[in-house]
Parts: C-alpha cells; structure tokens; sequence
C-alpha cells in the first residue's frame, strides 16, 4: 500500500503505486494515477482526469489537474499527464486541458516548476524545462525540449519556444522564439544565442559555430525570410541543429520574436 498520511484524503478510486507517499491533509480525487516513487508533500491538490509518471515529487500547495481557467470549459472530460522526474514546486498550477485544444495539457520529463508558475490549458512542456518563480505560460502555448523561463515572465497563447532557448526575467513573450535564442524586454526581442546554455547541453564548439551561422543569416542578413531559409538549406543544411530551427521557422504562425 502507498503510504498514506492520516489526514490525507484519497478517493478510493484514485490508483498510487504502492511506492508513493502523501502527505498530511492532500487531497488526491478519483481519476488520479500517480506512479512508482513520486511524492506528494502536505496539502497539495491533485484532482481531475490526472496522470503522474515515475519519481515526481509535488511540494506543499501546489494544484495539479484543476478545471482550466477558460470560460468556454463546460466540464468535459480532458485530462493532465506529466512524466517523470518532475519537481513542482510550492502554489504552482498546472490545469487539465480543454477539447478546443485536444483534450490535454502534457508535460515531459525531468521539469522544474519554481513557487507560484502556471502551466495553462492545453500546454504542452519538452524534458529539462525550467519555469522561474511567477512565470506563467498562457493557453495552447508550446516549450520544446531544455527551454529556461526566468521569472516573472509570460508567455502568450499559442506561443512557442524553441529548444535550448532562455528567456530572461520579466520578459512579455508575444510572438515565437527560435530555438538556442536568448530573448527579453516588452515586448521580447531577440538579444543573442544561449551560448552557455549550449555548452552545458554538450553541443560542440562546431555545432556552436553553425548555429551562430544560421542565427546570423535569418536575423541580421537584412534577407527576406524565404531567402534565408533557402540560403540555410544550401550552406547548412543536413546537420540537425540547423535542420530544427529551419523547421521551427517553416511552422511559425504566430510570427517570429526578431
């Protein structure tokens, strides 16, 4: 059996692994599965259609799977997933999803939410992400793989952030942000690459290099963006880091952060 505090309160339906622990006075309702070695620490709310992989660990406070904050929710059945390793931190929020958008929030692996950041309907979060304190990310708002969010940023709806980027405190992020960028200010501009993030990733000083490249050609070359893109595919193109950002461009919808 999970080990269960006294002044917990699990609905019977719910399904923990027996390697689970909650705490004193969390609530954990019936469509909750929380699996092996995750740990939910005292009054925490995890509610809804909910789905916690392996070694979470959600702190004090946190709500997990709540009604999204759209009007046009009417109560349908939508649900939440988070992988596994993922630290939610103290008055996060992380809401299910809504059928406008899929159905789904979805959360990968090994994530940091820090105190008090917001994972909106219909989001959906890569691996190793980091949220900074207050952060909030809006509707339908896409993070790909090892994104870092300062804090007290936002982020806007439908928005996405491209692998690798940073994006710095306080920043009103409006439109999307290419992958390895660093963006900041309100409205977000683009101020350089995420050099050091790079590195701590493993990326090569040549891979580096063809980034900066590409970064250089798509932003500073006063080309059209179509140009760009084809000058890319002719001189950098088949090394998949380049590949990625030529990709991310093509699918922008909402525009790019210049």
């Amino acid at each position: 059996m999970a080990q269960v505090h006294p002044t917990a309160v699990v609905h019977p339906g719910a399904r923990l692994h027996e390697t689970v622990e909650v705490g004193p006075y969390s609530v954990i309702g019936p469509q909750v599965t929380i699996g092996a070695g995750s740990r939910v620490g005292p009054h925490v709310v995890i509610e809804g259609r909910t789905t916690l992989g392996a070694r979470n660990r959600i702190f004090q406070f946190a709500s997990v799977g709540a009604d999204p904050q759209d009007l046009k929710y009417a109560g349908e059945d939508t649900e939440l997933v988070l992988g596994d390793d993922n630290l939610v931190r103290e008055f996060v929020t992380l809401h299910k999803g809504t059928v406008g958008g899929g159905g789904a929030t979805r959360i990968g692996n090994g994530n940091l939410f820090m105190a008090n950041s917001h994972v909106a309907h219909d989001c959906v979060v890569g691996n190793g992400c980091r949220i900074g304190n207050g952060s909030a990310l809006a509707g339908h708002v896409t993070m790909e793989d090892h994104v870092i969010i300062s804090g007290l940023a936002a982020v806007h709806q439908f928005t996405r952030l491209g692998k690798h980027a940073f994006i710095s405190g306080g920043a009103m992020v409006t439109m999307d942000i290419p992958p390895y960028a660093t963006a900041q200010g309100d409205r977000a501009e683009l101020v350089g690459l995420n050099t050091v993030g790079l590195e701590r990733s493993g990326f090569t000083k040549e891979q580096v290099e063809r980034i900066k490249e590409a970064h250089r050609i798509l932003f500073r070359s006063k080309l059209g963006l179509q140009e760009a893109l084809a000058r890319l595919r002719t001189e950098l193109g088949g090394n998949p880091e380049v590949d990625h950002l030529i990709d991310f461009v093509m699918q922008s919808k909402r525009g790019l952060t210049r």
